[in-house]
């Protein structure tokens, strides 16, 4: 237990300063996610099985679960959110939402093994992932050609690029006269060199989705306790008034 306890204060310590480095350092979008849309959390789960899910797993989700909780059916999930396999044949239902990559094959395409996502709502953060899946531009330097203003030097490639086109970066030119100090210290800005298959818009709802998503699955029994909550503290209120009144039943003989 001894042991247990000081690798998990190990751990915070490693992560925790990582978290408020990367908030200081990179301004992020607002993602005004809502866990309960349902619609949404239903689109989200069908960008990250289509586009995502070939690389990453949610190794601490099931898909009845998620059919639970997105208001789907068994027979939903198997048809649409359904394309592992195991031994040939595809995954069931009560199975955990893992792909069929391995750390090894990982670690040959792209350096490093893609890291499971059940957490990522959690350890990143709405906001993070929404401007991360929005900040990937064209990068000739790097090796599969993209990088990203939200985590430098990433290595993985733009899987939505053609639903969003492709960005480029662009920095400020220095200008001649009193606007050249702010010029120079004007922040690069992402322009849409080309467009995608789905306006800006359209691009921004996916993004949206997939990260209300990502969030619901890290800590998909949130939307319960807080149900549970409110009932709770309504039962707190109730019980109070009671208390009161039973309190002052009893001590109105005392004085």
């Amino acid at each position: 237990m001894k042991k247990f306890i000081t690798r998990l204060l190990l751990v915070l310590s490693i992560a925790l300063p990582v978290a408020s480095v990367a908030s200081e350092e990179v301004s992020l979008e607002k993602a005004n996610i809502d866990l309960r849309n349902q619609q949404s959390l239903q689109r989200g789960a069908k960008y990250f099985v289509n586009y995502c899910m070939g690389c990453h797993s949610l190794s601490m989700s099931r898909y009845n679960r998620v059919a639970t909780d997105l208001g789907l059916t068994p027979e939903q999930v198997q048809k649409n959110l359904i394309f592992t396999r195991t031994d040939g044949e595809l995954s069931k239902v009560g199975e955990l939402m893992k792909n069929g990559m391995t750390p090894k094959y990982g670690n040959e395409a792209f350096g490093n093994a893609p890291p499971d996502l059940s957490l990522e709502g959690r350890l990143r953060g709405a906001d993070w992932i929404y401007s991360f899946l929005k900040a990937f531009y064209k990068d000739p330097t790097r090796p599969l050609g993209v990088n990203n203003t939200v985590f430098a030097n990433v290595g993985m490639p733009h899987v939505l690029w053609e639903l969003q086109g492709m960005q480029e970066l662009q920095h400020a030119e220095a200008a001649e006269g009193e606007h050249a100090a702010a010029n120079a210290h004007a922040e690069p800005k992402l322009v849409l060199a080309t467009p995608g298959k789905i306006s800006l818009a359209e691009y921004d709802r996916v993004v949206l989705d997939i990260t209300n998503f990502l969030v619901y699955v890290s800590e998909p029994g949130k939307l319960h306790r807080q149900a549970v909550g409110i009932w709770v503290v309504l039962f707190l209120l109730v019980f109070i008034v009671v208390a009161y009144f039973l309190k002052k039943e009893y001590w109105k003989d005392v004085h």
